[in-house]
């Protein structure tokens, strides 16, 4: 009675099936060239290809930004909207509504 009398080892009998089923384990998990190595470099791939498109819709926004700003108008606009910058002798007056003031009670 040996090892291999058993009616589910008997396929492992064969020497090159063995072989078979050793190489492709191999190749599989432990080999340069694996398929989880594969798998991570996939994943790594369509992260890049995200920040790629993520950069490149900033881009379109930046160069937005900077035809709006290559005008006179364009720069006093960003100064007056974004850091609240005034013409000398112009008074600016901020009205605000009752729903916006901040009740601290």
């Amino acid at each position: 009675m040996g090892i291999f009398d058993n009616k589910y080892l008997k396929p492992f009998k064969s020497i090159y099936l063995l072989v078979l089923i050793v190489f492709v384990v191999w190749m599989l998990f432990f080999d340069a060239h694996s398929w989880l190595f594969h798998r991570e470099l996939n994943d790594d791939k369509r992260e890049l290809e995200y920040q790629k498109e993520h950069y490149k819709n900033e881009m379109t926004k930046d160069a937005k930004a900077i035809k709006a700003l290559s005008t006179e108008e364009g720069i006093e606009r960003t100064a007056r909207e974004t850091y609240n910058m005034k013409r000398p002798n112009e008074d600016i007056f901020i009205i605000e509504y009752e729903d916006s003031i901040a009740k601290n009670q």
